[in-house]
């Protein structure tokens, strides 16, 4: 029986030096964008934006040097429900890939059955009842496919890609979490910033009644005009309402993204009226840094090779298929066991294959679309990467042309308005005069204070698209492209 292992140890050497892996060995492929020398430099929105090309930190929100913010993400790292999700996800995609490696190695089996029977005497054309028996059976095998044409390889190889697919999805999951909680602060404090503005209108609007009440009863103002102020103060409380509802929903965003019932939003961010402000120009590096950053990009390059390595599973069924076996044991009466005379072993190998028929090449056919359908998706990332943070950079950077004209213009209506009221004052102007000059300086107002808040979202925007947060674990280079030939 040792003679017999050592021989099958030998032919089990001897069929692994002849395996071979068939079907395309990964690498993205030249033709693939992210490869493209145009796609690697600075951004075109770079340049009218006031932006740096200094490379995006790994924890960008920590450039608002806000302690608030910075535990609020911290929370939603812990407890964030779609995080949570993603971290199962990729679990299973692990224990899946565990599982594809697990099937190149050698399978052990083994069990044991001790059992008091008796048989059926007519069963054997007998008359007499047969005597009672205690039997037993106990055996143990192992098991063993041999890779010949790389088929376990590469469904080993695709169900890792999966795994890292999954992994990247995760990272997806955290970034786009840290920017729905960093928006989700900033428009808490942008409604309260914006609801502060309208109060501040609200209280020089009732001071102007006072005064325009003091003067109609002096005799230089009539009760229109004290009508007329009044109706602008309630014109101008009516967008209170509005802020505060803006504020709540934020709130109630923030702290479910947290992990936490919207019940428990945190109190002290109902006072927050201040936009939350960066200590130094957005760094937003260069398009090769942003394809090697961005996890989605990451993603679909591992789902490419995922689909490549399926391409090898798909020609390897096309092959025979070998498994070498050996099993020993012994069964028969419970106190013979263990006897030569009950004892027993076998050696053997398995050889199967199923002629290719339609069937099977059109597996490969599906698996050579679907590499190439990846391949389109994994390109179409890449250009709408590249299109979102140009996009985002010049809606940055006239919104900034916008918000410094609003300035200039709400500084203008603020000037005109108290050269107005002065000459009102004076009996030299109709208070209609004065009541427009001052409805389109809180026109003025309500419009920076709007343009103030859309700034600060277009910040969380851009962060957002840079895909700051993780950095990449694999970087993407340039190498041969894949042979789709599947010779032995």
């Amino acid at each position: 029986m040792r003679y017999l292992l050592v021989i099958a140890a030998a032919a089990v050497m001897a069929l692994t030096s002849a395996c071979t892996t068939v079907g395309p060995n990964y690498a993205v492929p030249k033709a693939a964008k992210i490869l493209q020398p145009d796609l690697q430099g600075s951004f075109v929105g770079a340049s009218d934006a006031p932006v740096s090309r200094d490379s995006v930190p790994e924890r960008w929100w920590q450039l608002y040097e806000d302690p608030v913010l910075d535990g609020l993400i911290e929370d939603a790292m812990t407890a964030n429900t779609d995080l949570r999700a993603a971290a199962a996800n990729l679990a299973r995609a692990r224990a899946v890939s565990a599982e594809a490696e697990a099937a190149g190695r050698p399978q052990v089996a083994a069990g044991a059955v001790v059992e008091r029977s008796q048989e059926s005497a007519q069963s054997y054309l007998l008359t007499e009842r047969l005597p009672v028996w205690n039997l037993a059976d106990a055996r143990a095998g192992v098991s063993y496919q041999v890779d010949l044409f790389g088929k376990i390889r590469r469904a080993t190889e695709a169900a890792r890609a999966d795994a890292e697919a999954t992994e990247a999805a995760l990272d997806v999951a955290r970034v786009s979490v840290v920017g729905d909680v960093t928006r989700a602060y900033v428009s808490a404090c942008a409604a309260g910033y914006e609801l502060a503005q309208a109060q501040e209108t609200v209280d020089l609007q009732l001071r102007s009644v006072a005064v325009t009440t003091r003067l109609a009863a002096a005799g230089r103002g009539t009760a229109i005009d004290v009508t007329r102020g009044r109706a602008l103060v309630d014109q101008s409380r009516a967008a209170i309402p509005v802020f505060e509802a803006r504020r709540r929903a934020a709130l109630y965003k923030l702290v479910v993204l947290t992990g936490r019932p919207p019940a428990q939003f945190p109190k002290a961010l109902e006072s927050c009226a201040d936009l939350p402000h960066l200590s130094q120009p957005i760094p937003v590096g260069d398009g090769a840094a942003l394809l090697k950053r961005r996890p989605d990009v990451r993603q679909a390059e591992r789902s490419l090779a995922a689909a490549t390595a399926r391409i090898g599973v798909a020609t390897a069924a096309l092959y025979p298929s070998v498994s070498i076996g050996f099993s020993a044991g012994s069964t028969g009466l419970l106190s013979d066991i263990g006897e030569s005379v009950a004892n027993f072993w076998h050696l053997g190998s398995l050889i199967s294959w199923t002629f290719p028929s339609g069937r099977e090449r059109a597996r490969l056919a599906q698996s050579d679309a679907a590499a190439d359908a990846a391949l389109a998706r994994f390109d179409g990332v890449v250009l709408n990467a590249l299109r979102e943070t140009e996009t985002s950079l010049m809606v940055y950077a006239r919104d900034l042309d916008r918000n410094a004209a609003l300035r200039a213009a709400r500084d203008e209506a603020t000037e005109a308005e108290q050269q107005v009221q002065r000459l009102y004052r004076a009996g030299r102007s109709p208070y209609l005069s004065t009541l427009d000059a001052r409805r389109t300086r809180d026109a003025s107002d309500a419009a920076l204070a709007a343009s103030d808040s859309q700034i600060a979202d277009d910040q969380v925007s851009l962060f957002l698209v840079l895909g700051g947060g993780w950095s990449p674990r694999a970087p993407l280079t340039p190498v041969q492209p894949p042979t789709r030939s599947a010779g032995l």
